[in-house]
């Protein structure tokens, strides 16, 4: 049995630790409200993972360090940078991989699918924030000062997610027009949250995945009409209505909304295809994506359960 410390505790955070947990290994699964789920092999801890002296002690004799955190998106340039300090710092000082749950962000608006091999070139704040990150801590594994690994995904799939895929569906649920700032035909990658955990956790534990970054295996892409029909069907729910919000809605609406003020910078994501490659991945580590209907059933489930999870204001 091996202990792993995980850093966030929302939905990759949680899939993350009970995944390890069911294997049998031993987990601190560190948030500042220290909530989770209940496991005998999961210890909750309430503490603010910024507090590099506190994160030190809480990781000494882990095998591995996840970073699974999740500030808020309108904060990221702020937040960031001193928690994936502490991140590091922490494991250059107790031996434990640090093993980071990335996204796309850091490529910026491309042309074709992206790959591991797809340059860092992003100009956004976000994705700039994101690319950093990465490249500290690649430079502090090619240095030997650590032992670092990061896996990418898009949009999740699953058990408490929210983006901005996934908030179409409370709406395809009720029957509600669904007005977004989106192509609802453009090709767009999704990912299941537990096969995000499934990765980390192999890249974390393989020697040979160190020093690298790793895209999570994921279904092909589907158009958002495609996806939001399809969970419709599976829902026996009406045929979605989708009406894209014009831009210059968007950017008066970022006068006021924090989110949709962020929105601004990344909406080249959700108006031209949006494509992931996990081949290499599933390749080399041998994981499979997830059957898009059953990560599409278990995202409804809960969504059934509490209404309310991840709707979007901007419908009617």
């Amino acid at each position: 049995m091996s202990t792993h410390v995980i850093v966030g505790a929302g939905p990759v955070g949680t899939a993350t630790a009970r995944l390890l947990a069911q294997r049998g290994e031993q987990v601190r699964l560190v948030s500042r409200r220290g909530v989770g789920p209940e496991h005998p092999a999961i210890e909750l801890i309430a503490a603010d993972a910024i507090d590099t002296a506190r994160l030190i002690r809480l990781t000494a004799g882990a095998v591995a360090l996840y970073n699974c955190a999740n500030p808020a998106y309108h904060r990221w340039a702020v937040d960031w940078p001193p928690l994936a300090t502490a991140l590091l710092t922490t494991a250059e000082q107790t031996g434990a991989v640090l093993a980071t749950i990335g996204n796309l962000y850091g490529y910026g608006p491309v042309d074709g699918a992206m790959t591991e091999a797809t340059p860092l070139a992003a100009t956004g704040v976000k994705g700039r924030v994101r690319s950093q990150m990465w490249m500290d801590a690649l430079a502090a594994h090619e240095a030997g000062r650590a032992r670092t690994t990061e896996v990418r995904s898009s949009d999740y799939l699953g058990f408490g997610t929210n983006s901005i895929t996934t908030q179409v569906l409370p709406n395809v649920l009720a029957g509600r027009r669904v007005v977004l700032p989106v192509d609802f035909d453009a090709p767009h990658t999704t990912t299941y949250v537990g096969d995000v955990a499934r990765t980390v956790v192999a890249a974390a534990t393989d020697p040979d995945a160190w020093g690298r970054a790793w895209h999570v295996p994921s279904p092909p892409a589907l158009s958002l009409r495609e996806l939001a029909t399809r969970a419709a069907t599976l829902a026996g729910a009406p045929t979605p209505r989708l009406t894209r919000l014009p831009y210059p809605a968007l950017w008066l609406g970022g006068l006021v909304s924090p989110l949709l003020r962020e929105l601004r910078e990344t909406t080249y994501q959700f108006d031209r295809p949006y494509v992931l490659d996990s081949s290499i991945t599933q390749r080399v580590l041998g994981i499979a994506p997830t059957a898009l209907d059953e990560a599409l059933a278990e995202t409804l489930s809960a969504l059934r359960r509490d209404p309310g999870a991840g709707s979007v204001r901007l419908s009617s």
